[in-house]
């Protein structure tokens, strides 16, 4: 089984780290986008098994796309994960109130990133 992820930050660099930890896991990727809105559509269009998303994103944040996938039946079933460069405590809550299911703080180690995909990818 093929297993889908869209990829949602606003620095470039980082969606071409987590692109790459991401095909090393062993996943596709679905979709790329630089914001929010970009992300939500992704998700809405590709409905994948996984979207990895930046907190602090232009158009709509990270946890207003999670908000928002889980408000949605047809996409409520996506599993989330959330980048974060906040070093407060205090936003891995938020992420998680809002439905994330696992949090990543930046900088974080690609290869703690391709471990949890790997493993996780058969979590569903």
């Amino acid at each position: 089984m093929t297993h889908t992820v869209v990829i949602a930050d606003d620095d470039a660099d980082i969606r071409q780290l987590v692109t790459i930890a991401v095909k090393k896991a062993g996943l596709t990727v679905a979709a790329v986008a630089s914001d929010g809105a970009e992300a939500l559509e992704a998700i809405r269009t590709h409905h994948p098994d996984l979207a990895i998303l930046d907190i602090a994103m232009p158009e709509m944040s990270g946890v207003d796309v999670c908000r928002a996938v889980r408000a949605d039946s047809s996409i409520g079933d996506v599993r989330i994960v959330l980048l974060s460069a906040s070093v407060e405590e205090q936003a891995i809550e938020v992420g998680i109130n809002a439905g994330a299911d696992y949090f990543f703080m930046k900088p974080f180690s690609p290869r703690d990133l391709v471990a949890w995909l790997a493993v996780g990818k058969e979590a569903r």
